[in-house]
């Protein structure tokens, strides 16, 4: 990406698990954040013209064999460096202090008593709770230094470098857990790195629109349009820029949720006018899932077929000749030669999918979208929300007109309803549970719950169980309710419903789903159990 914003911090990313964290906190303050490997090289770093540097935390001793250590040159690139407890460390090691083992380990909650006039700590009060997660301790500061905050265990809680603008904390002001954290990050973006709050999505769009255009060129792209809030948002802003130069390709693989594929097809093709080719592969899929009960096998036969699907639909419209795709303003003059392939890509995908030797946080997870083009499609790839964390391309859809039903649109995994089957995937088992998935989103909706919650969804269990309905003997089905909390799907907990909607839900499954005669609630958190079922 080019330039966003006149303003920006980069992050070296030490292998913390609150990376992602500050560089959010960052975001709210309006500025623009980004994220780099832990051993960036100053000279990449200083092309990036940053207005501060902050090093996060991470698992390692300073000392410890094979510690991520940063490009020590980035000390003298003459701009505000703001190190987080393990980064704290590491400056101050590089720089002539000392670290040491601490003999009583700091963890959770502490009181940090400020004992200097500093701007970081600008308008904030002499006591603050804070919260620490750190074994070592810095037991001498470098040259130059002085100490302007102590906590019971540590006289150089925070550190300053007044002349170079370089400030250490020992514990960790991004979490939630210190109340006045982004008091204290706020004050090092604005009033010690000079930042102004210029990354806006108004100006992410302009920008966005002008870089895919200089990318792009006259060529024409091809996006995989899921439905979800990703690729919707990528479709309509890559639309904005190039119009006609995209095409989308919706498949529908029969594990939609119910209407799915009309919405989709309505707020692109008929409102939007965006070149839509609707593939419905359903009888595809279904013949190749028939048996399959593994949830991992399921997955890559889904993810097999869909690529091959997508693959063809490529064929089928490089090949065409005239004719018109539903929802395209005008015939095309010639056969469109497909040159790049947009995607979805958001920024935690980036950061999560980094997997290099040397790196020191594991990889989390994979995605479809990162790395996973087939090679012998030989297609550029675009991503315009590389850049995006998930709430800020929900704000991007809403300013370019997208619909609610979409840009608030909750979660949906992409092998779609097949994972909330237990089970083998059959026709009849598909209906069941739209059928019970629509009376969830629905009554969510109508009670204002829907937009409250991070997924609510239906889920159809193996099981079988004795009911009475009508005074006659049943023996049918049985649907699990899963309605979560979260803040980013990496930690979830249930969600303590009225019952009287819990109620509502249940009676209506049981009434109009044919085949069900039970209605469970699951009240497990993640972890240890995980938001899916499959």
């Amino acid at each position: 990406m080019g330039e966003l914003a006149a303003s920006r911090v980069v992050i070296l990313d030490f292998g913390s698990q609150y990376t992602q964290v500050i560089a959010r906190r960052v975001r709210e303050c309006q500025v623009l954040s980004q994220i780099l490997r832990f051993d960036a090289s100053a000279e990449e770093i200083a092309a990036l013209r940053p207005s501060g540097i902050i090093l996060s935390g991470g698992p390692a001793s300073v000392y410890g064999k094979g510690a991520p250590q940063p490009d020590t040159e980035i000390f003298k690139l003459g701009v505000p460096v703001l190190g987080v407890c393990y980064g704290m460390q590491l400056m101050a090691h590089h720089l002539g202090g000392k670290v040491e083992h601490s003999e009583r380990r700091e963890y959770g909650s502490s009181l940090l008593r400020v004992n200097s006039n500093c701007e970081l700590f600008h308008n904030l009060p002499e006591v603050l709770d804070i919260w620490n997660s750190h074994a070592d301790k810095l037991t001498k500061i470098p040259r130059g230094f002085r100490a302007i905050a102590t906590t019971e265990n540590s006289p150089f809680a925070a550190i300053e470098h007044p002349k170079h603008r370089f400030y250490g904390l020992q514990f960790h002001p991004e979490v939630v857990h210190t109340p006045r954290g982004k008091d204290i990050l706020a004050n090092f973006v604005y009033r010690i790195c000079g930042c102004k709050m210029d990354w806006t999505m108004g100006s992410f769009i302009d920008q966005a629109c002008a870089e895919v255009q200089q990318q792009v060129g006259t060529d024409h792209v091809i996006l995989g349009l899921s439905g979800g809030v990703d690729s919707s948002v990528a479709a309509a802003l890559l639309h904005k820029a190039i119009g006609d130069q995209l095409t989308c390709v919706f498949v529908n693989n029969g594990l939609l949720r119910s209407n799915e594929a009309e919405t989709v097809q309505r707020v692109f093709g008929d409102n939007f006018h965006v070149k839509l080719k609707y593939v419905d592969a359903s009888a595809r899929f279904l013949s190749s899932l028939r048996g399959i009960t593994d949830p991992e096998r399921k997955r890559k036969v889904i993810g097999r077929d869909f690529v091959r699907v997508f693959e063809e639909a490529v064929v089928q419209l490089t090949r065409a000749k005239g004719g018109r795709s539903k929802g395209s303003a005008k015939s095309p003059d010639s056969r469109p030669t497909f040159r790049f392939l947009a995607q979805g890509t958001l920024y935690p995908d980036v950061i999560e999918s980094v997997a290099i030797d040397g790196n020191p946080a594991a990889m989390i997870k994979s995605h479809h979208n990162v790395g996973g083009l087939p090679k012998r499609m030989k297609l550029k790839l675009v991503e315009p929300l590389r850049q995006l964390f998930k709430d800020e391309v929900r704000e991007v859809g809403a300013q370019l007109g997208l619909p609610k039903e979409i840009v608030q649109r909750q979660p949906f995994p992409g092998p779609g309803l097949a994972v909330r089957i237990l089970g083998e995937i059959t026709r009849e088992r598909l209906r069941i549970l739209r059928d019970a998935d629509a009376i969830v989103v629905g009554e969510m909706k109508a009670s204002d719950w829907y937009y409250r919650v991070w997924q609510s969804f239906a889920v159809l269990l193996p099981v079988r169980s004795v009911g009475v309905m009508g005074d006659e003997r049943t023996y049918e089905n049985t649907i699990a309710l899963r309605i979560v909390e979260s803040q980013d799907g990496m930690t979830a907990d249930w969600v303590r419903l009225p019952y009287d909607l819990l109620a509502r839900i249940s009676t209506r499954i049981i009434n109009e789903v044919k085949g069900v005669n039970r209605v469970c609630y699951d009240i497990s958190s993640k972890p240890p159990a995980t938001i899916e079922w499959e």
